[in-house]
């Protein structure tokens, strides 16, 4: 029944346009009632994306699943199931693409959308690297650049007319951002800093300035360097 009022739905937006059209068009030409509509849909514009609900759960529920070990990679290939939603129907993603470009209010519902993915994309970040500080600065910054990576790249591909497969143009797209992101954060090392504690160098101190988060073992090493150098 949901793909049934969908399809009705898209149906009478491009033959009278979306403003044109209303809810008893789409429900009579589905052949329901309004009941009917408002248990799958709470809105028109929720009728132009009746996929991204699904999408959206199997996107959670994927990054739910993997190992940690790369979340980076992770966030980047919860992406592509976005992507596979889109060539799974090439036709339909191509007219919607279209339509939303026509009408302000379905942009706005598009972007609400695309934000939804990138909150996902950042939450599971957030797990990797912290809920605070540069931690969640990092989830956000990646989850926006794994969004705007992916977007770029099915642009392309919509804009195209749907023609060929958008993988090369996203892989590419994401490609870049694994470049940047996805190398390790290695915590700057130890610097010692000699203080003296008179002119004839005994009694001298030696201060250790360290980031937080530096391995125990660098920070013994550059003491015992600074110690022995001495």
């Amino acid at each position: 029944m949901r793909e049934v009022l969908a399809q009705a739905a898209f149906r009478l937006f491009l033959e009278r346009g979306f403003e044109r059209t209303t809810v008893d068009d789409i429900v009579a030409l589905a052949g329901v009632g309004r009941r009917s509509f408002f248990r799958y849909f709470p809105s028109k514009e929720d009728a132009v994306f009746p996929d991204h609900e699904r999408c959206l759960a199997e996107v959670t529920g994927f990054l739910a699943a993997v190992d940690g070990s790369d979340p980076v990679g992770a966030v980047c290939d919860a992406a592509r199931i976005v992507l596979r939603m889109y060539a799974a129907n090439p036709e339909f993603s191509v007219q919607r693409y279209r339509l939303t470009r026509e009408v302000p209010g379905l942009r706005t519902y598009e972007l609400s959308v695309v934000r939804r993915y990138e909150q996902i994309l950042a939450g599971h970040l957030r797990g990797r690297f912290g809920e605070g500080g540069d931690g969640e600065l990092r989830a956000e910054v990646i989850a926006a650049s794994v969004v705007a990576a992916h977007n770029n790249g099915l642009r392309l591909w919509l804009r195209s007319g749907g023609a060929g497969a958008p993988e090369a143009a996203v892989d590419h797209a994401l490609a870049l951002v694994r470049d940047v992101w996805g190398r390790p954060v290695v915590p700057a090392p130890a610097i010692p800093f000699p203080v003296s504690g008179g002119g004839d160098g005994k009694g001298e101190v030696v201060v250790m300035v360290a980031r937080k988060g530096t391995p125990m073992w660098r920070v013994v090493q550059q003491i015992e360097a600074a110690v022995g150098e001495n």
